[in-house]
């Protein structure tokens, strides 16, 4: 969708005075490749109130392809930025995901940083816990239990989205953000790369010097590829489109 950060953060604020609940998905180009080639995947995306563009590549794309989409919204940054809007709303936000014990810590960084946020609770379910029916219904109890107003999921996709989408119908006014790395990121496990890196579109070059054993095979076998092929597709989509009958 073409919003800003801003303009999200205030549509979240108006739904929530509305009494209306509603899920972001931020969508990288690795969210991007998978949804295409997967309706299910398609489908969970589909699902959102809001779909933002969290990826430079996915920005030009949009913009080469013609469409006017402002700027890049990150979910590490909504983080933030819906954490600070929570506070001035005196809502609470739940956090799940991470590593045992990030969560708790990027709630504390949270609740310091914006007076008036309620950590409600957080959450960092074991790995596999999504092939496990048992603590899949753990999770979604100890969020629900705490009836949070934001929660910040940061599972990765499609971990993130599945599981938002069984927490929906039993907290519907609550608003959903699959964050991804946003959750270790607000923790202080590892920095953001520099806005020049970020404006430059380079920032997974950044992740990848910090990360490379877990992420070289998704970024360079996987991602940039797939990049590239998104920005030739929306290049040939805008030299043809005056062509077309």
């Amino acid at each position: 969708m073409a919003m800003t950060e801003a303009e999200v953060a205030e549509h979240v604020t108006r739904a929530w005075r509305a009494g209306l609940g509603g899920a972001i998905v931020t969508a990288n180009v690795d969210i991007v490749r998978a949804a295409t080639r997967a309706p299910d995947l398609a489908a969970l995306v589909a699902a959102a109130e809001l779909v933002v563009a969290d990826g430079m590549p996915v920005v030009w794309a949009a913009r080469i392809a013609g469409a006017r989409l402002p700027d890049r919204v990150t979910g590490a940054s909504l983080v933030f930025t819906l954490a600070a809007c929570a506070a001035r709303e005196g809502r609470s936000v739940f956090l799940v995901g991470g590593e045992p014990g990030v969560p708790e810590r990027a709630g504390e960084v949270l609740a310091a940083r914006y007076p008036g946020l309620v950590v409600a609770g957080a959450y960092a379910p074991p790995f596999g816990f999504e092939r496990d029916p048992a603590e899949v219904d753990r999770t979604v109890k100890l969020v629900c239990a705490a009836a949070p107003d934001l929660v910040l999921v940061g599972l990765g996709f499609p971990k993130q989205e599945r599981l938002i989408a069984v927490l929906r119908p039993e907290l519907p006014r609550a608003w959903y953000l699959g964050c991804g790395a946003g959750i270790p990121m607000a923790a202080g496990r590892f920095k953001r790369a520099p806005r020049a890196l970020q404006r430059a579109g380079a920032e997974w070059l950044f992740r990848l010097a910090l990360e490379p054993r877990r992420l070289a095979r998704r970024y360079l076998r996987d991602d940039l590829p797939f990049a590239f092929g998104l920005l030739a597709g929306a290049a040939w989509r805008r030299l043809t489109a005056g062509r077309r009958p």
